[in-house]
């Protein structure tokens, strides 16, 4: 069992604690984090957020049906996961449980379970509650855990941002099971197999994210001057394939070959720049390339008059830009009193030769902090201003007290 130590607290102090556990019981690993995290917070929690391995089977669905019962705390989420993560430590295989609480005086948290369905008028989600009909809170933004299978998140993320522009949503696409009905997720004392999970949060405490997709540019931006839904035709007004072979030919030979095996496309997120840097850029995979026609095919929508730039990402590109935007929020203001953190599942070990590689580079550069998270099937995180679903990449959401 893992948890950090405790400190005295305040009253009115907002507050975040975290502790794991790898029994091999789930109920036992339930109980044992859940009373560590606790004692660390010292008093009671106004959030608990749980992530599960999917290691523990058939016994999950009803040990997190009765996690309101163990945590006690006003809001509680939950959702399986191939692999969790608290503290400093990965726990990428085998049995384990993260339990994080937050104590938030002051601020308005208000719990959802959504689903999506289909009406003769068009998809529409179901399971808003009344409170958030209205106005949302000052600082408001979104912690979701969602069902891959069966909840379309960027439908959300355009409803979103149609209803109420600029309020970020962290979070991730349950993990853990590889087919329909496979995942659990929990809301209070309810668990689905479907759907998403989630709460809104603003007024005294507030939420600064972080995304990271593990990339670095190569070359220099270029405009696309002609385009067909995701396909760049022309950048500069020359077939994109000759500008990115230009780029290819003033690289070194380790970058040339990470061209050949992990080429990708930043799009800028505000063309309102007259730069762009580290976090400015949506990137996606490049999925084609036509020698004959000189095209390019990306993993999304462009169109004519976006400023893109070629990216690449390895293992050291993924470290140096996780801990250059951390390092930046670090410098920005007050340190954060918690964070949930949502890694890909194709990040861990996969990437890094080191574990823990994640955890352990928010510890080092905004640390000591309790944090907990899960590897997920997909990320979700802001880019700029707008909120995007992503892959191989690191959303994590910090928690301070609200302005």
């Amino acid at each position: 069992m893992h948890t950090e130590p405790a400190t005295p607290p305040t009253a009115t102090e907002i507050r975040c604690a975290v502790a794991a556990s790898t029994a091999e019981q789930i109920n036992d690993a339930i109980r044992e984090a859940a009373d560590a995290a606790a004692r660390q917070l010292g008093g009671d929690a106004d959030i608990a957020v749980v992530f599960l391995s999917s290691s523990y089977g058939a016994a999950i669905q009803p040990a997190m049906e009765g996690l309101s019962d163990v945590l006690r705390a006003q809001t509680v989420i939950g959702t399986t996961a191939e692999s969790v993560l608290a503290a400093g430590v990965e726990y990428e295989s085998g049995p384990a449980v993260a339990v994080w609480l937050a104590r938030l005086p002051g601020a308005c948290v208000v719990p959802f379970a959504l689903e999506y369905t289909q009406t003769p008028d068009g998809g529409m989600f179901v399971g808003w509650p009344s409170v958030l009909d209205g106005s949302w809170p000052d600082n408001a933004a979104i912690v979701l855990l969602a069902d891959p299978f069966s909840f379309p998140v960027d439908a959300l993320i355009r409803r979103v941002e149609e209803d109420h522009p600029g309020v970020p949503i962290v979070g991730g696409m349950a993990s853990g099971g590889y087919q329909p009905g496979s995942n659990t997720l929990v809301v209070g004392s309810r668990s689905y197999d479907s759907g998403a999970v989630g709460f809104l949060i603003g007024g005294a405490a507030r939420i600064r994210p972080v995304v990271s997709q593990g990339c670095r540019p190569i070359g220099r931006p270029l405009v696309i001057t002609k385009s067909e839904e995701n396909v760049i035709v022309e950048l500069g007004g020359r077939p994109a394939l000759e500008r990115l072979r230009e780029v290819y030919g003033e690289l070194d030979p380790a970058d040339r070959e990470l061209v050949r095996s992990s080429l990708h496309v930043g799009r800028v997120a505000s063309e309102y720049q007259d730069h762009f840097q580290r976090g400015d850029f949506l990137v996606r995979n490049v999925v084609g390339a036509d020698p004959d026609s000189g095209v390019i095919a990306v993993g999304d929508l462009v169109r004519t008059g976006q400023t893109i730039q070629f990216h690449v990402r390895d293992a050291k590109s993924a470290h140096d830009d996780l801990a250059a935007l951390l390092a930046r929020e670090q410098d920005r203001g007050a340190a954060p009193v918690g964070a949930l953190v949502f890694s890909c599942n194709g990040r861990g070990t996969r990437l890094f030769t080191e574990p823990s590689h994640d955890a352990r580079c928010l510890q080092d550069t905004i640390g000591p902090i309790p944090a907990a998270g899960f590897f997920a099937q997909g990320e979700i995180g802001p880019i700029g201003r707008r909120n995007c679903l992503h892959g191989f990449t690191a959303s994590i959401a910090l928690f301070e007290a609200g302005e």
